[in-house]
């Protein structure tokens, strides 16, 4: 459901400027609750590949920044198609970044999603490239804030112009939830070249 990519924000640089800045190295979460806050929101256009259960119709394509342990973050993109098919999806966002109650009718703001916070279940996706066994962090659902399963959740102080969403705070015990076993331990991750994310319909 997600990749990453090379974030477009920064500044054009000059023949002759100095560089110093390496690029981060990519880890892979453990499978999990985690706090979230949604960094990077953009509106563009799904377009379909033949035999796709999904027709053309405006899809918002999210950075979704995970809060791991000791305040580590893990971007992911996310896509969010604006189908009825999908408008279960559309719900369980605004539900989990506070702008909706479970099975109240709203209209979506989607000038207030940047910067908005909530809890999410992430998954692990694993894919071969070049002979290679990757990982990648996926969102599987995104919770209501009144979500039994998530441990010990604080409500902390909001991003701005969030409602009743959650924050996370680094390092904070009980702010994530990963799975038990060897996968408990973060892994070196490399970008997935046209990996294309977001929800699709009968996936779950």
């Amino acid at each position: 459901m997600n990749d990453y990519t090379t974030s477009t924000q920064g500044r054009e640089l000059g023949w002759d400027d100095i560089i110093e800045n390496d690029s981060p190295a990519f880890v892979t979460l453990p499978a999990g609750i985690y706090p979230f806050t949604v960094t990077g929101f953009e509106r563009s256009r799904y377009n379909p590949t033949p035999n796709a259960k999904l027709p053309p119709c405006n899809m918002a394509v999210l950075t979704i920044s995970i809060m791991g342990p000791d305040g580590f973050e893990v971007p992911v993109k996310d896509k969010l198609y604006l189908h009825s098919s999908c408008e279960g999806f559309l719900c369980e966002f605004f539900t989990a970044i506070g702008q909706r109650k479970h099975g109240q009718r709203v209209q979506m703001d989607w000038g207030r999603v940047q910067g908005a916070r909530g809890y999410a279940k992430v998954g692990v996706r694993r894919y071969t490239s070049d002979g290679e066994e990757k990982s990648i962090n996926e969102i599987k659902r995104y919770l209501d804030p009144e979500d039994k399963s998530i441990p010990n959740a604080q409500p902390l102080p909001a991003a701005p112009a969030v409602g009743y969403g959650y924050a996370a705070t680094p390092g904070a015990p009980g702010t994530y939830a990963p799975s038990a076993g060897p996968a408990a331990q973060p892994q070196q991750q490399t970008a997935m070249p046209g990996y294309n994310g977001g929800y699709h319909p009968g996936q779950f």
